[in-house]
């Protein structure tokens, strides 16, 4: 978790909203940093639930996010934090459509995530890069208290509420940045269904690519 992450949070969490409230964050593993010491510590949740896809720290239950709704049913928490996240899932519409619908009305959502230019990191993978713009449209269904790029690496961050009279938005027109294809598209080639070779060469020529394009900036930083 970058620095710039913890400094989104400090200055725009109001405990009010938090204070004897049920929080859920989704992707919650203690990777490097955590938003949840501090929303514990100051702000008094009534429950905070750390989700994840495997267990560690800050994790209570291992759970992918495209069953958050299955799991817990609509409306079901007053705040959804995700940091660092929506780069690495693969159906990008379903986890947010998921994290809408456990959130209740009047409820806030925090989220950070990457844009283009931030560098390959596969935790285990990698598949999105996402603009103010693409969010702004992502989450036109909710009301946007704060819209910010990162400051300290490309990223953007976002706070919104969801309104009372909340009526879903279609993410399906929505394309955003392919990691793996190297340009905006609305959806990836189904990698579950492809042949293990197939999705292995996937894979294997993006990063070959990517370190080559590394490789390139490094001898012309170095000239």
């Amino acid at each position: 978790m970058h620095v710039a992450v913890l400094d989104f949070f400090m200055r725009n969490i109001d405990c009010r909203e938090f204070n004897g409230k049920r929080v859920l964050e989704v992707g919650s593993k203690f990777v490097n940093g955590s938003v949840r010491p501090l929303i514990e510590r100051f702000c008094n949740p009534k429950e905070y639930i750390g989700v994840d896809l495997e267990p560690g720290k800050y994790v209570d239950l291992v759970l992918p996010a495209e069953g958050l709704t299955n799991c817990f049913g609509p409306e079901s928490f007053d705040v959804v934090i995700s940091t660092e996240v929506l780069e690495h899932v693969y159906d990008w519409r379903v986890v947010i459509n998921n994290m809408k619908v456990v959130l209740k009305r009047g409820g806030y959502i925090y989220l950070t995530t990457r844009s283009y230019g931030f560098p390959y990191h596969a935790y285990p993978y990698d598949f999105w890069r996402y603009e103010p713009k693409d969010i702004i449209r992502i989450f036109s269904d909710f009301e946007i208290i704060r819209l910010e790029a990162d400051w300290e690496a490309p990223g953007v961050f976002l706070k919104a509420r969801k309104p009372i009279y909340w009526r879903p938005t279609d993410l399906n027109d929505i394309a955003v940045y392919s990691i793996i294809l190297g340009k905006k598209v609305k959806n990836l080639v189904n990698l579950n269904d492809a042949p293990l070779v197939n999705k292995l060469n996937i894979l294997l020529k993006f990063r070959v690519r990517q370190l080559l394009r590394d490789l390139i900036a490094n001898m012309l930083t170095k000239r």
